[in-house]
């Protein structure tokens, strides 16, 4: 009989044989509201593109069309007639954005925004309050998703304008041993997504944020490097 080669991954918490710390950090972020601005050189390509197309385009005989519909996509487009439309954007720039109410999700509208906390940390205790993210320390639960979804749950009161975007992590991280961490541990980072509203009644922290991922690295100058990578936008 063969001896298996393979240990077993499951211990008796259900997710490691070992009885290293294991933190759930959700990356909770806001999708952009608008159309983010075109970079000028990308706008001066798709305009030069559009112009060379012209030069070429198909002119279709009259005969081919029906004067009368094409017209009436004429006054549609101008505005005339019973179809007309008075429509006004809405501002770009909130007064959220004039005051950087960093508090607020109506700003950076053409931006992803991400939930920072600021508070005691369970998964690094130094006895000050710091910014972190949404955590919770892995115990019992059976997924190390569920553990994330608890820290979200915690903080939001439920989880109905959430999303969690698939069931495995999305990084991790190995945090050593230092003077305010007594312990070293494991990181992982689940990503969250706001659905269908722009406020939160957000509790057990002393202060949080909604930021961008350049101000995020602002939080962050140690682990800059790794956010950048770990986060796309």
């Amino acid at each position: 009989m063969h001896r298996s080669l393979v240990r077993p991954f499951m211990g008796a918490r259900g997710f490691s044989s070992t009885s290293e710390k294991i933190v759930a950090s959700v990356l909770f972020e806001r999708l952009p509201v608008v159309i983010p601005k075109l970079d000028p050189v990308v706008y001066a390509f798709q305009e030069f593109s559009f112009r060379w197309r012209q030069q070429y385009r198909r002119k279709y005989p009259d005969e081919f069309l029906d004067m009368s519909k094409s017209r009436q996509v004429i006054y549609l487009i101008q505005g005339k007639g019973d179809y007309q439309i008075d429509y006004v954007p809405a501002p770009r720039i909130t007064e959220a954005d004039k005051t950087n109410d960093r508090k607020s999700l109506q700003r950076a509208l053409d931006r992803r925004l991400y939930l920072l906390l600021y508070g005691d940390s369970n998964a690094a205790p130094s006895g000050k309050p710091v910014w972190h993210f949404p955590e919770k320390v892995y115990d019992s639960e059976e997924t190390l998703r569920k553990c994330a979804e608890s820290a979200l749950a915690s903080l939001l009161g439920d989880l109905s304008h959430t999303y969690f975007v698939g069931n495995a992590p999305m990084g991790h991280m190995v945090i050593q041993q230092m003077e305010n961490v007594p312990e070293p541990f494991k990181r992982f980072f689940f990503k969250s997504q706001v659905i269908d509203t722009n406020k939160f009644n957000i509790r057990k922290c002393e202060d949080f944020v909604w930021v961008t991922k350049d101000e995020l690295l602002e939080y962050f100058p140690e682990q800059a490097e790794f956010f950048k990578k770990m986060i796309i936008s």
